[in-house]
């Protein structure tokens, strides 16, 4: 019995979330490259009218760590969908008032 007390202790992992990272960032676009060892994802905020974009964060994965990330995104899609209902897409690119986030500044 404690053997397997013991067992299943090592089969967990302590994961630790500092403050900062919990807040998360907000993002809207994803930019994908990936070589013969890695998938590289940034994560990018793009506002409506600012011509500059900034990446947030960089991910550096493993294509098996890759095909993981698809497959649980998969799921927790599937599941989002059987209690809110599907999410539609929309063929065209999202539109943006020109001021949204402020005034547009010149030179």
């Amino acid at each position: 019995m404690a053997e397997d007390k013991n067992q299943k202790n090592q089969n967990q992992i302590n994961i630790e979330l500092s403050e900062e990272i919990a807040e998360g960032q907000y993002v809207n676009l994803a930019m994908i490259a990936h070589s013969n060892s890695e998938f590289v994802i940034d994560f990018i905020k793009m506002m409506p009218g600012v011509p500059k974009a900034k990446v947030k964060s960089r991910i550096i994965i493993t294509p098996e760590h890759a095909k993981r990330l698809l497959m649980a995104l998969k799921d927790n899609i599937d599941k989002f969908e059987s209690h809110f209902g599907t999410i539609t897409q929309s063929e065209e690119a999202p539109k943006f008032p020109m001021n949204f986030g402020g005034t547009i500044g010149e030179a």
